[in-house]
């Protein structure tokens, strides 16, 4: 299963190899960018459905995800369980919100998706923002985790690839040091 997964990521031309600045201000040789498979809804579909299969016992009353990327997830995740999907948009540096008349109701039962988990950041933002308004986070399902050390966030984890990374904070980046050049890639 692992390989399938990674050949769709390598199909799309996802796996791009270089000097990249990432969301969370870390450096790396490799990016996952994701879009060149999100774009697609056949493997779209399948990688929510590996999601939703997961966690299709533990009676999800609403799907939510951190922006950008994340609505798509949670939009076709959402879709195949039946239920809503909602987005939580930043709102600061470190903190996301539900708008747009998004709500949790106290008690609902929430599962989280996101599309590629590094530090984690945005996933906490946005389960803060869930227990927030009173969710009952039920779990986390994301494309490709590759946080370099498993990641403990409190409730279960299932990720459809598990991808390690090697990332460096920029003032041990070796890639700085021998100045291959450095790309923002995305949109944030």
């Amino acid at each position: 299963m692992t390989k399938n997964i990674e050949e769709i990521f390598e199909k799309a031309g996802a796996i791009l190899k270089g000097h990249f600045l990432l969301t969370s201000g870390l450096h790396s040789p490799v990016y996952w960018e994701k879009f060149k498979v999100l774009q697609s809804p056949p493997p779209t579909e399948q990688l929510c459905r590996l999601i939703a299969d997961h966690f299709r016992e533990q009676k999800i009353q609403v799907v939510a995800a951190p922006t950008t990327g994340g609505i798509i997830l949670a939009f076709e995740t959402a879709r195949q369980l039946g239920v809503r999907g909602i987005f939580a948009e930043k709102t600061g540096e470190k903190e996301r919100a539900f708008k747009r008349g998004f709500n949790i109701e106290p008690g609902e039962r929430v599962l989280i998706v996101d599309d590629i988990l590094t530090t984690g950041g945005s996933l906490r933002q946005t389960m803060a923002a869930v227990k927030k308004l009173g969710g009952e986070i039920i779990g986390i399902g994301v494309m490709v985790d590759r946080s370099e050390q498993e990641m403990d966030l409190g409730v279960p984890l299932f990720s459809c690839l598990r991808a390690e990374a090697v990332t460096y904070p920029p003032e041990d980046c070796p890639l700085c040091k021998a100045k291959v050049p450095l790309v923002k890639p995305g949109g944030g």
